[in-house]
C-alpha cells in the first residue's frame, strides 16, 4: 500500500514538471508514512512541504495542486490537506481486502520482490578460531543472519562471508604447542577438543618458557612464508576449530556453512600488493619505522592526525592491511554493490578509516556502499559486559546447552503429563529461540542484558510469547479439522478489531524494508509483536468457530491463517522455527 502511493507521488511529480509547476531540476525525496491517528487517514507525506520553496508557492497551495494532479487510483479513497500542507491518504476498504486476499494466496506473502537487484556482501560471525564461540560472537552471527535471509527473501544476490581469524602472532604460539605436544606422542586431536583449554596451555607455556616463545615467533614467519610442515600443523588446528564453530551455528540455526569460510589467511598472498599499491599512489609515509597512511579527516588528540597503519615494523601486517584485501576482493571479483560489516561499535574508528582509504586508493568504487553495521554490548545483570560466575567469558555452547536446560524444565511445568521426547524437542527450540530473541528484539547499536528468565517469559516482546502466539492460532484449524491453505469465502472487515488486523498484517513489508536497508532486526521483533497482539484482540472480539454465518467464519479463518503465515515467516527471517505445540 505504502509503494502504490509512493508510485501515485512520483508520477504526480513527474505531471507537475510537465506543467512546469515544479523545476524540472527538482529531485524530491518523496516520504511516505504510516499515521498514528486513523482520523488523520491512513498514510501521510509532507511531500508539499519540502518542494514549496522550489516550485514558489505556499505549501497548501502545493499540496492542493498535489492532490488536483494526482492520477486515480482504486486504492485511495480521499486525500486530505491538514496542517502547513501535509497531504493525508485514506485507503480504501476494498484495496486492505484485496491486498489481504493476494497475501493469502501466495507463498511469499504478495511480498514484492526488488526491481533491481543487488550483489551484497555481508561480512558476519567472524570468529577467532584460536578459543571456542563465546557471548560476545553471538549478535554478529545471529544480526547478520537475519539481515541475510531478509535480502534474500526479498530478492537479492547475497554473498556470506565469514571473515574469520586463523592468521597472526598468536598462532605461532599454537602451533609451538601442537608440535610440542607431537613430539611427546600426543593425541592433538583429543587435545583440541577443548579449545579454551588447549589456548591457556599455550599461552602458559608462552608467557614462562623463552625458549617455547622464540619458536613460536619463529612459526609465525614459517607459516606465512609457506612452510609445508607448519601448514599442516595450522590446517589441522583450523580444521577442528571450524568444525567447533559450525557446531554452534547450527545449534543457533545460523545459516553459515564451511563454503562460506573466507579467513584472513585467504588474502595473505594480496597483502604486499596492497603496500605496493598504496606505496605507488603516494599514500604510504614512514613513521617510526612503520607504513601508515595519514587521512586529513582523522584527528586525535591535539588535533595529531591519526595513522592508518599498513606494515609494521620489521615487516608484519595488520587487520588493516587484510581489511583493504578484503574490500578490493569484494569489489574487483565479487563485484559488490553494498558490503554490510557486522562488527561491535567499539571498531567503528576503523571501519571509518578503512572505508575512506578504501574509495581514495580506488580499491573500492564510489558507487559501492560499505556500511559498518555496528552493535552494542552484550552485559550481564549487573551492568557489566557479560561473564560466567567464575569472572571468565562465557561459552556461547554453555548458554545455549543451559537455556535448553531452563526452557525444558519451564515446558515441563506447565505440560507435567507431556512425553519427555516431545518436551525436548519443544524446549531445544524454546531456548534456543529465547536466546536469539532476546538478542534480536533489542536495538542493534544498543547494549543489552543478557537474563535468562528475561527471555523465558511468557509475557512481553519475548520469543516463547511469540511462538505461543503462533501455537495458539493453529489450534484453531486443529480444532475446526480445516485445511488453512484452502479456505473458501473473501475477506471482510466489518469490526474494528478486523481493520486492526488487516492492517498490521500489511504492515509487514514495511518492516522487511526496515531490516534490508538498515540491517535492523528488532524492527521485525516489534511488528510481530504488535501483530500478536493485534491477534489477541481480534480473537477475543470476534468468534471464529461459532455462530451460523459462514461467510464471517470463512473471513475469520482467513485473517488467522494469514496472521500464522506472516508469524511463522517473520520468525523464519529471524532464523527462528516455530512450533505446532507448546
Amino acid at each position: 500500500m505504502k509503494e502504490n502511493i509512493q508510485q501515485l507521488l512520483e508520477q504526480t511529480v513527474a505531471i507537475l514538471k510537465q506543467e512546469n509547476i515544479l523545476p524540472a531540476e527538482a529531485a524530491p525525496r518523496i516520504q511516505v508514512d504510516r499515521t498514528k491517528d486513523k482520523s488523520h487517514g491512513d498514510f501521510a507525506t509532507n511531500l508539499a512541504l519540502m518542494t514549496a520553496k522550489p516550485a514558489g508557492k505556499n505549501p497548501r497551495e502545493l499540496a492542493q495542486l498535489i492532490c488536483q494532479h494526482l492520477p486515480q487510483s482504486a486504492v485511495i479513497a480521499k486525500t486530505e490537506i491538514a496542517g502547513p500542507g501535509f497531504i493525508n491518504f485514506f485507503v480504501a476498504d476494498n484495496a486492505l481486502t484485496d491486498q489481504l486476499e493476494a497475501a493469502y494466496q501466495d507463498a511469499n506473502l504478495n511480498v514484492s520482490q526488488v526491481e533491481t537487484p543487488q550483489t551484497i556482501v555481508v561480512d558476519y560471525s567472524a570468529p577467532n578460531l584460536a578459543k571456542e564461540m563465546h557471548v560476545g560472537h553471538l549478535r554478529s552471527a545471529i544480526i547478520g543472519d537475519s539481515v541475510v535471509r531478509t535480502l534474500e527473501f526479498l530478492g537479492h544476490k547475497v554473498i556470506r562471508q565469514n571473515h574469520v581469524g586463523d592468521w597472526g602472532t598468536q598462532f605461532g604460539m599454537l602451533l609451538t604447542y601442537m608440535e610440542r605436544l607431537q613430539q611427546q606422542g600426543g593425541e592433538i586431536s583429543m587435545e583440541l577438543h577443548n579449545l579454551e583449554q588447549f589456548y591457556r596451555a599455550a599461552k602458559q607455556c608462552f608467557d614462562e618458557d623463552e625458549s617455547f616463545s622464540t619458536r613460536a615467533r619463529e612459526m609465525v614467519v614459517k607459516l606465512q612464508s609457506g612452510d609445508e610442515q607448519c601448514k599442516a600443523l595450522w590446517q589441522q588446528f583450523i580444521d577442528i576449530s571450524l568444525s567447533h564453530c559450525q557446531e554452534t551455528y547450527d545449534r543457533l540455526g545460523v545459516s553459515l556453512t564451511r563454503k562460506d569460510v573466507m579467513a584472513e589467511s585467504a588474502y595473505n598472498d594480496d597483502l604486499v600488493g596492497v603496500v605496493e599499491s598504496l606505496k605507488e599512489q603516494g599514500l604510504l609515509v614512514e613513521n617510526d619505522g612503520a607504513q601508515c597512511v595519514f587521512l586529513e579527516q582523522f584527528k586525535g588528540k591535539n588535533d595529531e592526525p591519526l595513522p592508518i597503519i599498513i606494515q609494521k615494523t620489521g615487516g608484519g601486517f595488520l587487520y588493516a592491511t587484510t581489511d583493504m584485501a578484503a574490500t578490493r576482493y569484494r569489489n574487483d571479483v565479487l563485484n559488490a554493490d553494498r558490503v554490510l560489516y557486522f562488527v561491535d561499535a567499539r571498531q567503528s574508528l576503523h571501519f571509518q578509516q578503512i572505508f575512506a582509504l578504501a574509495k581514495k586508493a580506488k580499491f573500492a568504487r564510489e558507487e559501492m556502499s560499505l556500511e559498518h553495521m555496528a552493535f552494542g554490548t552484550v552485559m550481564g545483570e549487573d551492568g557489566k559486559p557479560f561473564k560466567t560466575r567464575s569472572g571468565e567469558v562465557a561459552k556461547l555452547a554453555d548458554l545455549l546447552s543451559e537455556a535448553q536446560q531452563r526452557a525444558f524444565d519451564l515446558v515441563k511445568s506447565k505440560n507435567p503429563d507431556m512425553d519427555e521426547a516431545e518436551l525436548k524437542a519443544i524446549a531445544d527450540v524454546v531456548g534456543i529461540s529465547a536466546v536469539k530473541y532476546a538478542d534480536l528484539s533489542k536495538a542493534r547499536t544498543s547494549d543489552y542484558t543478557f537474563s535468562f528468565d528475561s527471555m523465558l517469559s511468557f509475557e512481553g516482546n519475548t520469543a516463547p510469547y511469540i511462538l505461543y502466539a503462533y501455537t495458539r492460532v493453529a489450534s484453531i484449524f486443529a480444532k475446526a479439522g480445516v485445511d488453512a491453505d484452502n479456505l473458501s469465502g473473501e475477506i471482510s472487515l466489518d469490526t474494528e478489531q478486523e481493520k486492526a488486523l488487516g492492517t498490521k498484517l500489511m504492515q509487514f513489508n514495511d518492516a522487511l524494508g526496515n531490516v534490508a536497508a538498515k540491517g535492523l532486526p528488532h524492527v521485525m521483533c516489534t511488528y510481530l509483536y504488535e501483530l500478536a497482539g493485534s491477534f489477541s484482540s481480534f480473537y477475543e472480539a470476534c468468534p471464529i468457530l461459532v455462530g451460523d454465518d459462514e461467510a464471517v467464519k470463512q473471513s475469520r479463518l482467513k485473517l488467522a491463517a494469514l496472521t500464522a503465515k506472516t508469524l511463522q515467516q517473520g520468525l523464519s527471517l529471524l532464523g527462528i522455527k516455530t512450533l505446532e505445540r507448546m
